[in-house]
């Protein structure tokens, strides 16, 4: 079946078992599934944009004001990606056990409070110390995409997962247009000196993650059906409800969320919240119908294998060690260390490799050159995802096919990186034109990733994020490190990146998408 525009808006189709929606309504905040979807990538954004805001103020304000040299401003480069790469550890398990909105919430409010003490710098120390607890905000990455990948199904998984980020991650590349408006315009209109404006300019970014943060907690929900810690039951019930029925719980839970208290007459009473599922299960196949649904074809122990598969449920220590050192999470926790792990990396490094070719475009022409990198996000990281579930459903949903679309689009990033960097042009046509092109199949890739993602030890889908999203912010900080102790010779890190992109890639390209013998995922 084709795309049709009206799924932009309309109420989708849901998944009879999961619960989980069949399209994606970008244009319908009203609507349950619209509205996690407005606040994942916008919430992301918000947190992106604050957590790259000091980068744009610190090559000539801030370095001027607190007196910093380069190799400072390089060190306070490596400590925020530092402290993401913890958060990102800390959130995967975070997201299994509290919900995903519990944990985006919570990493936004705890990095709004260091961005709001921006202003108290005095030195090198207090900008290493705020920049670290500010990271905080980057780890938001991990339920922006647990938290999309519990509302939207397999079919648009990815291509949910690539809007989610790459809109989040334009936040990049908005920062270098937002903070130094805010400084100039607190400085010209408001006649603040510079020492004052940078500072009063991360009140901004304060208040517009508080706002986002109590916003998306106290009008979205966990699940699509309800409250985290029910979840199982919400399943459950679904697969009773289309005539499954499971000898025991879908997953082992403590307590009694499946318990349900017996009426008068000995049969189960159900709760208004079940009743309402059954009710929406009955219009949507009457809507939409079962024929083209792959829960149609399954018998019953399919169904209940299926839900017992794709249940997140909170691991043991010894089921998530499993999960880390698999070899499928290899895949994608390595992919995305070249992929993500680059783009972090030359964020910080773009603008300066600029300055250094094009020193005739000034501080402020090779900024918003670079600002257009991470913006490329809006377009790129989707295509990407879509590119990636496009190709899942053309060839009768293998899994493999995405997995061979992001060793495709690893290996040709390698090459343009190589290319950059053996070329070091000095023609902005040429240089402009590879970092375009190189960014088109870096992003895409990131996109391709966490399409791929959802599929991999689907029950522990919070602890494969996690770890994916910190090899990512791993990268960013080896990466990091290269271009610091290369100087100034940025070409040479380039094609060094490229080589290793391009190395992971063919290591990594002959492991099963999914392990064998995994139900869930398929």
């Amino acid at each position: 079946m084709g795309f049709k525009i009206a799924t932009l808006w309309q109420a989708p189709e849901i998944n009879p078992v999961n619960g989980k929606a069949r399209s994606v309504p970008v244009l319908n905040p009203f609507n349950k599934y619209g509205r996690v979807f407005f606040f994942a990538w916008f919430g992301f954004m918000i947190a992106f944009l604050s957590w790259y805001a000091f980068p744009p103020l610190l090559p000539h304000t801030i370095k001027k004001d607190l007196h910093l040299s380069q190799n400072e401003i390089a060190n306070s480069n490596i400590i925020a990606l530092t402290a993401t790469l913890i958060v990102r550890l800390i959130a995967g398990p975070a997201c299994d056990h509290f919900g995903p909105r519990v944990t985006f919430a919570a990493c936004l409010l705890l990095g709004a409070l260091p961005t709001a003490l921006a202003g108290t710098i005095s030195g090198p120390a207090g900008l290493y110390v705020l920049r670290f607890f500010i990271g905080i905000l980057g780890g938001s990455f991990v339920p922006c995409q647990v938290w999309s990948t519990g509302f939207f199904d397999k079919n648009v998984v990815g291509t949910s997962n690539a809007l989610t980020a790459g809109w989040g991650n334009a936040g990049g590349g908005i920062t270098y247009f937002v903070m130094p408006a805010i400084y100039d315009s607190l400085v010209k209109d408001r006649h603040l000196t510079p020492h004052v404006a940078w500072r009063v300019s991360f009140i901004v970014p304060f208040i517009l993650i508080t706002s986002v943060a109590i916003g998306l907690f106290v009008l979205c929900q966990d699940t699509p059906t309800g409250k985290w810690s029910e979840r199982h039951m919400a399943v459950q019930h679904n697969l009773q409800a289309h005539g499954a029925h499971a000898s025991g719980d879908i997953v082992p839970i403590p307590g009694t969320i499946t318990d349900k208290k017996a009426s008068g007459n000995g049969s189960p009473m159900m709760s208004p919240d079940e009743k309402q599922l059954d009710e929406e299960a009955g219009i949507v196949q009457a809507k939409h119908g079962s024929s083209g649904s792959p829960e149609a074809n399954m018998d019953e122990q399919a169904m209940i294998e299926t839900a017992r598969g794709e249940t997140v449920v909170k691991p043991s220590f010894g089921e998530a060690v499993a999960v880390v050192f698999s070899p499928q999470t290899a895949v994608v926790a390595f992919c995305y260390f070249c992929s993500f792990g680059a783009e972090l990396a030359i964020n910080s490094i773009l603008g300066t490799y600029y300055l250094k070719n094009f020193p005739q475009l000034g501080q402020t022409g090779t900024g918003r050159w670079a600002a257009m990198f991470g913006l490329l996000n809006v377009i790129f990281r989707p295509l990407g995802g879509m590119v990636a579930d496009a190709l899942f459903l053309r060839t009768n949903r293998s899994v493999w096919s995405k997995k061979i679309w992001l060793h495709s689009l690893g290996v040709i990033t390698g090459a343009f990186l190589i290319a950059i960097g053996l070329l070091d042009s000095k023609s902005k046509s040429t240089m402009m034109g590879l970092i375009a092109g190189m960014a088109f199949f870096l992003e895409a890739g990131n996109g391709a990733n966490f399409a791929l993602v959802p599929h991999v030890h689907p029950h522990a889908n919070g602890i494969i994020s996690g770890v994916t999203g910190a090899c990512g912010n791993l990268g960013g900080i080896v990466f990091a490190i290269i271009f610091r102790y290369q100087g100034k010779d940025f070409g040479k890190t380039f094609w060094v990146i490229g080589v290793m992109t391009i190395g992971f890639h063919i290591l990594l390209c002959w492991i099963q998408p999914i392990p064998k013998g995994q139900i869930g995922g398929r």
